[in-house]
């Protein structure tokens, strides 16, 4: 009769869904988020792979190509698909590398802006409260300032390069994290769980990183993948105002400020980078509207 109960057991135990499955099935119910998640995953690939993807090196150029249009327009060939720029590079190949400089600037920027921020977030939320008051109102202070202005401001003690610009855009999305991590903390000091951990003589760097932080870490979770977003969207902003990745590189921005004055002769040289930073961010924006529906117990779908 044990061996029967432990069977049953067991059958139950299979048959429960596991918590990886139970949020697919809640970030799936989501159209808009898995059709963010699939291309965003085809974004990764291509910055994972660009060299063999680009039919030619993005700084290659060919000067009988010059502002040559694309292939479904007169004048247009399958040698350059997506036609050339004003000094006759292959738009196709420096798009697919700007992905791959897009996708570095998201990874640093959110590791970076994440870690800086959850620390300050747990120290504030632990700390005594004149501490934790002088780390909210400095917060408050970065906040105030429109956070493409202080990125310049940043870039521009720093010097105009695109590593420069990465830690600026940190930097600038910090406080976010800052404030997030602080109300979770807030939020589960209280509970009995951390009440018992201390009880049992936990310390506070225990409390802190072992015992409260995997509690906290959905909205991160959430935060971090709209920041994703964000991060490029702001390098592109500085690149196009000359104060990120310079010339040559192709980062999507960058590309953009050097097409300006070729608008009107030449359209595709500045609507194809425009085009992969709307659907890139668009992307992103929708997978990261599924992780909050998924991750978040009040609004998840019955």
């Amino acid at each position: 009769m044990a061996d029967a109960s432990a069977q049953t057991g067991k059958q139950m135990i299979g048959t429960r869904p596991s918590r990886l499955r139970d949020f697919w099935n809640s970030f799936r119910e989501n159209r808009g988020a898995v059709i963010g998640l699939y291309v965003f995953l085809a974004f990764l690939l291509v910055a994972v792979f660009a060299p063999l993807i680009a039919p030619y090196s993005p700084s290659a150029q060919f000067r009988d190509a010059i502002l040559q249009p694309p292939v479904w327009q007169d004048g247009g060939t399958w040698q350059f698909a997506l036609g050339t720029d004003a000094v006759g590079r292959d738009m196709l190949s420096r798009l697919i590398h700007g992905a791959r400089f897009s996708f570095f600037v998201g990874i640093v920027v959110v590791v970076v802006a994440v870690t800086g921020g959850v620390i300050i977030g747990l120290i504030a939320g632990f700390a005594p409260s004149w501490l934790d008051a002088l780390i909210m109102r400095l917060m408050d202070i970065i906040l105030a300032f429109p956070s493409l202005l202080l990125a310049l401001v940043l870039v521009a003690v720093l010097g105009p390069t695109l590593l420069n610009a990465m830690i600026a855009i940190a930097l600038v999305l910090q406080p976010h994290y800052v404030r997030l991590t602080r109300a979770s903390v807030m939020s589960e000091r209280s509970k009995d769980y951390v009440t018992a951990s201390r009880v049992a003589g936990a310390g506070r760097l225990r409390l802190m990183f072992i015992t409260v932080l995997p509690n906290c870490l959905a909205p991160i979770i959430v935060q971090a993948a709209l920041s994703f977003s964000t991060a490029i969207l702001d390098a592109a902003a500085l690149g196009f105002l000359g104060m990120g990745a310079q010339p040559p590189t192709p980062e999507w921005g960058t590309m953009l400020a050097d097409a300006r004055e070729f608008v009107l002769r030449a359209w595709w040289v500045v609507t194809f980078p425009g085009i992969a930073i709307l659907v890139t961010v668009l992307a992103i924006n929708l997978m990261g509207d599924g992780l909050r529906d998924a991750l978040d117990p009040k609004l998840k779908r019955s």
